[in-house]
């Protein structure tokens, strides 16, 4: 196997609220919580952070606050070992908040306070070019001013890194030139369904509306599909790689993010692409069984043991 490149993940930091509710409460009503955690989150820094722990080289360029909330951000992306000395220190700005009320049917509410993640913004890219010039593998997510995202992809895509868009939260729509510079599209279902307009139910209509991105000029779109595993398309046509499902599912949050992040580590490893998304799914499948965000997801041992034990059934 190759040796290791460098990834850059530019994207969110929050430090989640998770409020356990039995339901969700009703306009004006006042309710009690089952349980309460404070815990690191934001897309970003959960892919991040999983580059980290899945082996990854990695430096994360994000934006905090100076506060309690941003220290204990930064420590577990350092404890992960990604490089954190070109997140932005904002002072007098609060870190990013998402307040997330979970009921015990699993239904979920969040309220995102975007904070210094604002900052994260065109002039934050442009400041950083030697960070993505010197990077083989871009990530990145829509949890950041987009037309900072957009100037990391064009920038990116102009100095021949590998571009990898998660887009989430989904826009409507995402430029042309900018789809065209991404060569892995990650959308979950509800995601392409929102990008491309098109039904998204069954394998055929997923294969469409993944075509008409590609026509658009991404060169792979992959979907993920939880149990399913991920729908891969691209010129040479469209294959589903299997999920991991003989695990017990706990908690899904940061599922989407692990995936993300070792597709990134995959590719940065060297590996194919049909192995890096198996490494990607092994990966997230490990993720769901245990609880919370970036304290849920795998090692790269763990991960690759995984692959060793379904290959050897």
């Amino acid at each position: 196997m190759k040796s290791m490149k460098k990834i850059v993940v530019l994207g969110s930091s929050n430090m989640d609220l998770v409020f356990s509710v039995e339901e969700m409460p009703r306009t004006g009503e006042t309710i009690k919580s089952r349980g309460f955690h404070k815990v690191p989150g934001g897309k970003g820094a959960n892919q991040a952070c999983a580059c980290g722990k899945l082996g990854g080289e990695c430096t994360f360029l994000s934006a905090v606050g100076e506060d309690d909330s941003g220290k204990r951000l930064l420590e577990s992306l350092e404890k992960a070992g990604v490089h954190t000395d070109k997140v932005l220190k904002k002072e007098n700005d609060t870190t990013g908040m998402a307040a997330i009320m979970v009921a015990v049917s699993g239904d979920n509410s969040i309220v995102i306070v975007p904070g210094a993640n604002q900052a994260c913004d065109r002039e934050y890219v442009e400041s950083n070019m030697d960070v993505i010039e010197e990077a083989d593998v871009v990530l990145t997510q829509f949890e950041t001013p987009k037309e900072g995202v957009f100037k990391c992809i064009q920038e990116a895509k102009a100095a021949g890194k590998t571009v990898i868009l998660n887009p989430a939260p989904a826009p409507d729509a995402i430029p042309k030139e900018i789809l065209q510079g991404l060569d892995y599209l990650t959308p979950n279902e509800t995601e392409l369904n929102r990008l491309t307009g098109m039904p998204v139910e069954t394998i055929e209509e997923l294969e469409k509306a993944s075509k008409v991105l590609l026509a658009m000029g991404v060169k792979n779109v992959i979907v993920t599909l939880g149990k399913r595993g991920a729908l891969l398309s691209n010129v040479a046509g469209s294959r589903i790689c299997p999920a991991f499902t003989h695990l017990k599912v706990v908690d899904t949050t940061a599922a989407g993010d692990t995936f993300n992040a070792g597709l990134a580590v995959g590719l940065a490893e060297g590996r194919c692409l049909e192995e890096a998304i198996c490494l990607a799914n092994a990966a997230a499948a490990i993720s769901v069984t245990r609880n919370g965000a970036q304290t849920s997801i795998p090692t790269k041992e763990e991960a690759d043991e995984l692959i060793l034990k379904m290959r050897d059934k």
